[in-house]
């Protein structure tokens, strides 16, 4: 029974199968629009965010560890030191999103009821900064560098020998922070996955402020005014960054193929792979030619799709389905939020290519280190 369990985690745990369930189901749980959230309701995913769905959590997470950890192969993947934190990860991740979604969808009753959410207590039930809050910022100050002390102590730091050309590890992996991004970079050049990808995160969240000006569910928890911003948020955080972290721990193994979690990771698997850019689609395989020199005339179909990209769904959902979010933004911050859900989106786009179709670069000049 265990085993049948095992092989269908691996089989769910494929990039195609997973991801896949990810992106469909996240809009159920993060209800963005009133349509999602009637079968949010319906389907009673609401009680996921209630007390019984956080013991729900907590004993699912701990099942899936204990089955790992009686399992020969998983074991040895969960019991790195590179990895430990991941461990936490499941715990820790899932639990203050719990907590947040909890607390959100108390105030969301409350305000329903015309009640003030928790956050807005009596104005004299306050505490000072000092010393209430240093005070109790220095115990968790000092809590945590025991744990960190104990930590360093019982386990060792996963130094590894001096760096050998001739031996290379396999696989060669980035710390685990940074495993998100190693993933990135099998689908986007490193000037795209390294660079600028990092650089719209960070400029995505500075413009959050000047973009988001709803003043809706400010200084308190709130689901049911925030419903998009959360969703995009969640999204593309736990989407696109918590599983490209976990997909790079612990589903990449020998020769940076896909492993389940629970399968050997065996070194002389081979897997036919022959990347192809969209140029070599178009005129090699579908019109039977030789690439042209010329950039343009190779590049062509590509730098037109990147460019219509970013400016026809943007003008069409303007006229459509965002009409009124248009209006309401105003054409700048409008255009700001597609370029940056647009560029989000790139990522799984590219992602689905690579693993269906095996598209490397829709456009690929390597001449000027130029491939998208």
């Amino acid at each position: 029974m265990l085993d049948l369990i095992k092989e269908i985690i691996n089989i769910l745990s494929d990039p195609t199968i997973s991801f896949t369930l990810l992106t469909v189901l996240s809009p159920f749980f993060f209800p963005p629009t009133d349509w999602f959230e009637k079968y949010h309701f319906k389907f009673g995913l609401d009680r996921l965010w209630k007390k019984e769905g956080g013991y729900f959590l907590f004993i699912a997470i701990t099942l899936f560890l204990v089955l790992g950890f009686t399992d020969k192969y998983a074991v040895k993947i969960l019991t790195k030191p590179d990895n430990i934190p991941i461990i936490l990860m499941f715990y820790l991740i899932p639990g203050t999103l719990w907590l947040s979604m909890y607390q959100a969808y108390k105030n969301d009753a409350k305000l329903s009821r015309g009640e003030k959410p928790d956050e807005y207590n009596d104005p004299k039930d306050k505490i000072l900064v000092w010393p209430d809050l240093v005070y109790s910022e220095l115990i968790c100050l000092i809590l945590f560098t025991v744990f960190l002390v104990i930590w360093s102590v019982f386990i060792g730091a996963p130094l590894e020998e001096p760096a050998n050309p001739a031996a290379t590890p396999n696989p060669s992996k980035a710390p685990w922070y940074f495993l998100g991004l190693q993933e990135m970079l099998v689908y986007f050049d490193p000037w795209i996955a390294g660079i600028m990808f990092p650089l719209f995160i960070i400029g995505g969240l500075i413009a959050i402020p000047y973009v988001d000006t709803n003043k809706k569910g400010e200084g308190f928890y709130s689901f049911k005014d925030r419903r998009i911003s959360i969703f995009i948020f969640m999204y593309g955080w736990l989407a696109l960054w918590v599983y490209l972290v976990i997909v790079g721990t612990f589903f990449r193994g020998p020769n940076w193929n896909f492993y389940g979690p629970f399968e050997y990771w065996d070194a002389h698997k081979i897997e036919a792979l022959s990347s192809i850019n969209l140029s070599e689609y178009v005129w090699v395989k579908a019109w039977n030619q030789g690439l042209p020199s010329n950039i343009l005339a190779r590049e062509f179909l590509g730098i037109i799709l990147v460019v219509l990209y970013f400016i026809l769904p943007p003008a069409i959902l303007a006229k459509g389905y965002l009409k009124e979010f248009y209006q309401e933004m105003g054409p700048v911050r409008y255009s700001v939020i597609m370029f940056f859900g647009l560029s989000m989106l790139s990522l799984p786009i590219k992602m689905y290519l690579r693993w269906t179709i095996n598209l490397q670069y829709i456009v690929s000049i390597p001449e000027a280190f130029f491939n998208i």
